[in-house]
């Protein structure tokens, strides 16, 4: 974690890491994003026929997310500029996620560069009927929640 903190502290020019922390979340606020499926499905994917919802995100649900998430937390994301984030579905469209606003989030690229590489596979090993939709979930959120799971939980699903 001190590491994490270090990086996103070097990269957005502040004086101090800690205060690079405060700036921006690294993992989605439960009381915000708890997460939440698709329940009104474009398709269905995947032997276990999940409900997939295509992307559709207003812009206005976006600016709407970086504000409550900067008034609620006291985060900045508002003030770094918008263009510096993306709206991250917590449980992402290939696992089944919505486009809720209960399933989205402020992700600083320091964050997704980690967490991304990882729901692609764990969507590949749905796609095969290698894992459950409940287990590639609860993987995804471990990681989202826990960014220094990441590295170990990226090596074992590209040994599988």
């Amino acid at each position: 974690m001190i590491v994490l903190t270090a990086l996103i502290g070097l990269i957005l020019n502040f004086a101090t890491p800690a205060f690079a922390m405060d700036a921006f979340p690294i993992g989605p606020q439960p009381s915000l994003t708890p997460g939440s499926l698709c329940t009104t499905p474009d398709a269905y994917r995947y032997p276990e026929k999940i409900r997939y919802c295509n992307r559709n995100v207003e812009s206005k649900l976006k600016d709407d997310i970086v504000k409550r998430y900067d008034a609620t937390f006291g985060y900045r994301v508002g003030s770094i500029g918008r263009q510096n984030f993306k709206i991250d579905h917590y449980i992402p469209l290939c696992m089944g996620g919505s486009n809720a606003e209960s399933n989205l989030w402020p992700q600083h690229p320091t964050v997704y560069a980690i967490t991304d590489p990882i729901e692609p596979l764990l969507c590949n090993k749905m796609a095969k009927g290698e894992l459950s939709q409940a287990e590639a979930i609860r993987l995804i959120k471990l990681v989202k929640n826990d960014l220094s799971q990441a590295s170990k939980m990226l090596q074992s699903l590209q040994a599988i």
